[in-house]
């Protein structure tokens, strides 16, 4: 049955928040001499108020992750007297993702650090991560984003503030394909050094740096990155993060991050905003696998098969694997004009053709009735290309 799109795939007020601040940060960035210095830090306590986030069987995460951030204030603001600290919140209270980081544009901050705690229905799992800004890859990660982005329906009149988005579409994250550039390179940094502190010097399971489509860090406008410190869902997790000495560990290892990121920047002889070429590493597919929800992520390291042409399309891939498949497969019964691209070692397949991303969208949610994990992608003559780049081509 034929479902008919309602709403703009790529809403209006993301794509004016991508300009505002693609063309503030590359003002501020050329603004900044070579004796920049790092004079204004923002902290951000996740959730509060009406919205406690993840709970455990004795604690909260927005109680847990408050404690955290007034302590990593306290370490900033004794060992960095010429750092301004500036909090969200410092008590229970319920602030909005665009006010959070208005706070942070408002007052000119370097870097935004937003502290948060996991939660999953599975108690075993656990571990830190640090999230920036970019698309996410896999399903897990998507659930991550969900969650965090989900706080706006809590809003009064959020749809005034995120005019189209939904936080349970994965079309309505194609805009930070776009943004992930901005400050990419400094915020992966910091997101690596803290890393390094929890795994090293806290001795916590360090489950990486990932990329998340994050609204809280796409409306700042300077490096920022988002600290999962545990799993309150975890009974260890959650004693350890309760404890004053849990806390302790993970605010100073953030604090002792903050000041290696801070040597690293003013040290360098000028401040540059992130380039294309500073990526996280990429995971090959193996095996049978269905779509991966992330959109153009996947695509991109691709090398187009063909020397690319002037037409872009649009399609919808719906399975990869390491061995080609038949088009006469059960896989792809009762679909026509199956298409086969080979990049590398996988064969992928996809389906459909639209010049413009939008009308491929109603066919994608058709697709995905069959093939759920079914996504986007971008061809460029017998080529596939990266999804932002065709965004861009064709808008």
């Amino acid at each position: 049955m034929n479902k008919k799109y309602v709403g703009p795939v790529i809403p209006v007020v993301l794509v004016w928040i991508f300009i505002h601040l693609l063309f503030a940060s590359s003002i501020q960035a050329q603004e900044k001499d070579n004796g920049y210095k790092i004079r204004t830090v923002v902290i951000d306590p996740g959730h509060g108020g009406k919205d406690p986030g993840s709970a455990g069987k004795q604690a909260t995460e927005k109680e847990v992750v408050l404690a955290i951030a007034l302590k990593l204030g306290k370490y900033m603001e004794s060992s960095m007297p010429d750092v301004r600290v500036i909090y969200t919140r410092k008590t229970d209270e319920f602030i909005p993702l665009h006010e959070r980081a208005e706070i942070a544009n408002s007052n000119k901050a370097d870097l935004f650090i937003s502290i948060h705690a996991n939660g999953t229905p599975n108690p075993l799992v656990s571990g830190t991560e640090t999230l920036v800004l970019g698309l996410h890859r896999a399903g897990e990660n998507f659930e991550v984003a969900k969650k965090e982005n989900g706080v706006i329906l809590l809003e009064d009149d959020y749809n005034t503030h995120y005019e189209g988005f939904d936080p349970n579409s994965s079309e309505s994250y194609i805009i930070f394909s776009l943004m992930q550039n901005l400050y990419f390179k400094q915020s992966f940094n910091i997101a690596s050094l803290i890393q390094e502190q929890f795994r090293d010097r806290a001795h916590r399971k360090d489950r990486s740096v990932k990329q998340q489509g994050l609204l809280v860090l796409a409306r700042t406008s300077m490096p920022g990155v988002l600290i999962e410190t545990g799993f309150i869902t975890n009974p260890d997790e959650e004693k350890y993060l309760m404890s004053e000495e849990g806390q302790d560990f993970i605010a100073s290892a953030i604090f002792r991050a903050f000041r290696d990121y801070r040597k690293i920047i003013e040290s360098r002889s000028s401040f540059t905003l992130a380039s294309r070429s500073d990526r996280l590493p990429e995971t090959a597919d193996s095996g049978m696998v269905t779509a991966d929800l992330s959109g153009g992520q996947l695509q991109e390291n691709l090398e187009p098969l063909q020397k690319p042409g002037p037409k872009v399309e649009f399609k919808i891939q719906i399975a990869a694997s390491t061995k080609p498949i038949s088009r006469d497969s059960h896989v792809f019964k009762g679909l026509t004009g199956v298409t086969e691209y080979r990049v590398g070692d996988i064969y992928k397949y996809a389906v459909g053709s639209s010049p413009t991303f939008q009308d491929i969208i109603p066919f994608s949610k058709q697709i995905r009735e069959r093939f759920p994990d079914a996504f986007i992608i971008a061809v460029k003559e017998s080529g596939l290309i990266p999804l932002d780049q065709a965004l861009q081509e064709t808008q």
